[in-house]
């Protein structure tokens, strides 16, 4: 499945859109990694545990895109857009959304 976040694929013809596709992924901040963020605030630095929960709910989101665009009959999805939001009483869980067009192209 080709992913592209342009609006057509160069050398390609699109010879059917499909329509729109998306998928979500949230998850929680726990104790421990808000603990290790926080000390990776005081003396600086990159806080690993959320890199790489981010990754993980990233993934997520693509996958399900992805698996909803090839039931649908596509080949690859163009205009892909992630987006990234903290909800819950304090931003304590992490939503990631990924939309795209699924489309079949030649």
């Amino acid at each position: 499945m080709l992913i592209t976040t342009t609006n057509n694929i160069e050398g390609k013809t699109i010879t059917k859109y499909i329509g729109l596709v998306n998928g979500e992924a949230i998850i929680g901040a726990n104790l421990v990694k808000d603990f290790f963020a926080g000390i990776s605030d005081i003396v600086g630095g990159r806080s690993g545990a959320y890199e790489q929960g981010l990754r993980e709910a990233k993934g997520i989101a693509l996958k399900e895109m992805i698996e909803q665009a090839q039931r649908l009959g596509a080949n690859a999805i163009i205009g892909v857009d992630l987006d990234f939001q903290t909800i819950g009483g304090n931003g304590s869980m992490l939503m990631v959304s990924a939309n795209g067009t699924a489309i079949v192209f030649e």
